[in-house]
């Protein structure tokens, strides 16, 4: 299937924010087209209320996506997340087990966060790494070039994109 505008596809996925005691989980939805990502959370328990959270929020403020990727993660597949998707008439995929590269965006997310910004610090508290996340992912919206797309930041390919016709 060729991606080729905003709010097409989004996806979601969870990783884990390295703590100097325990860990954090973070989720965030990001527009496949663009990369951009739209919102995020943080959690320190695996429940699904962080993420039906974060898609909450990229849907009031960026609208609805024709079609929801994620994997087979309990908090993604259970009725909380599935209901507010189905709400929308958003049509729902998942990655196949153990296919990570069918989700391949948000992996490489994973990889550019992690090392350049998460594994720079030694965090001690929950507030220290939602400042550190709030910086870093304003800083991957708006200010870094993105090599696939000739050097444009991702949340400007966003809105390049929504103001574009739709094809029929």
């Amino acid at each position: 299937m060729q991606i080729d505008r905003p709010d097409q596809v989004w996806c979601a996925d969870i990783t884990y924010v390295p703590m100097k005691r325990g860990s954090l989980y973070l989720v965030a939805i990001m527009d496949w087209h663009s990369r951009a990502v739209l919102a995020w959370r943080l959690s320190n328990t695996m429940d699904a209320d962080f993420c039906v959270a974060a898609l909450e929020e990229a849907m009031n403020q960026y609208g609805v996506p024709e079609i929801f990727n994620t994997d087979q993660g309990a908090q993604f597949t259970g009725q909380e997340f599935t209901r507010v998707l189905k709400e929308a008439g958003v049509a729902i995929f998942m990655d196949g087990k153990g296919r990570w590269m069918d989700n391949v965006f948000i992996e490489r997310l994973w990889r550019s966060v992690k090392w350049e910004c998460l594994y720079l610090r030694e965090l001690e508290t929950g507030t220290q790494a939602r400042q550190a996340l709030v910086n870093w992912f304003r800083f991957y919206n708006e200010q870094r070039p993105h090599t696939a797309f000739d050097g444009r930041r991702p949340m400007d390919v966003y809105r390049q994109g929504q103001k574009a016709p739709k094809a029929a």
